[in-house]
């Protein structure tokens, strides 16, 4: 193989790894840019409708505080990998690599103190039901949540006494009932929102016969460990695609790297002076590549 091919398949290598880092942070990009903007629409709306008091229950500000993080780091990504900056790829990878970091060192926290975690998700669970008839997407959550797990409340259904017009001691038809999402009806019943009505005032044994009195915490735990398969397969589609930027970037870094260090190794001697090779980039538009043609200085 004479130098013409060494050089080839070298090069070759340096341009897959970077088309492939290049489509890699400007598809996230691209999911970044998405997520803001439907978050910024829906921040619009809660705002508009005063929806939410708690504003870190808010779906629209984890929409954009997510968007913000995908949509700045992978333009870091993009702009690194195109321009071949060094210094912009390792704030990609090290980027990358701590949220990789938090987000398994949080999983394993919430294991560890899975009852001090439950006890902090009952106690925000609880803080959006005082406010369950003025926060409308929290109202949404709770009740799709209430149906789609067949439960009341975070820790039970007693929990609803914590809201204002289910307090048994409120004026009104509400009071020591729960939503009408916490009854237990079938499909082909007709709706009665009043379904309800004085259910905390029974026994758990006779409440059990018209609403769900297991907490919405514990019903989704046990769908957790029931499908234990899908929520294996979410957190490798979470975790795997971090994990293989962070590989494409330091396989990327270690390829320019090399380059650069054997351009500054290498010599030649020209009239009887050691003369050294400089690197030279190709250009087009904003984007630059190693190695470019050799020249002498």
């Amino acid at each position: 193989m004479d130098a013409s091919e060494v050089r080839y398949c070298s090069r070759l290598n340096y341009l897959c790894l970077k088309f492939a880092l290049v489509v890699y942070c400007t598809v996230f990009w691209l999911i970044g840019a998405f997520v803001l903007v439907v978050g910024i629409y829906a921040e619009v709306e809660r705002q508009r409708f005063r929806t939410l008091h708690g504003i870190f229950l808010a779906p629209s500000i984890i929409l954009i505080l997510l968007g913000v993080v995908m949509f700045v780091v992978s333009f870091i990504g993009v702009l690194a990998s195109l321009r071949d900056n060094l210094c912009l790829l390792k704030v990609f990878m090290y980027t990358l690599s701590v949220c990789l970091m938090l987000e398994l060192i949080g999983g394993i926290i919430a294991l560890i103190f899975r009852h001090q975690t439950m006890d902090l998700l009952n106690s925000n669970i609880r803080r959006g039901i005082r406010n369950y008839y003025d926060d409308l997407d929290f109202k949404n959550i709770m009740d799709y949540a209430q149906k789609q797990f067949r439960c009341c409340g975070g820790k039970d259904y007693l929990d609803w006494k914590q809201n204002e017009y289910h307090e048994c001691s409120a004026p009104g038809p509400l009071a020591c009932g729960v939503p009408y999402t916490c009854c237990i009806h079938n499909k082909t019943d007709l709706m009665n929102t009043l379904c309800g009505y004085k259910a905390m005032n029974l026994d758990r044994l006779d409440a059990i016969k018209i609403i769900y009195v297991r907490g919405c915490t514990d019903a989704v735990i046990i769908w957790f460990l029931d499908n234990y398969t899908i929520i294996a397969g979410v957190l490798l589609g979470i975790l795997f695609p971090q994990f293989l930027g962070i590989l494409l970037c330091l396989l990327y870094i270690t390829r320019i790297e090399d380059i650069i260090n054997e351009w500054d190794s290498s010599e030649v001697l020209l009239e009887g002076e050691s003369v050294k090779r400089e690197i030279e980039f190709s250009k087009k538009g904003c984007c630059r590549c190693y190695p470019g043609m050799e020249s002498t200085a």
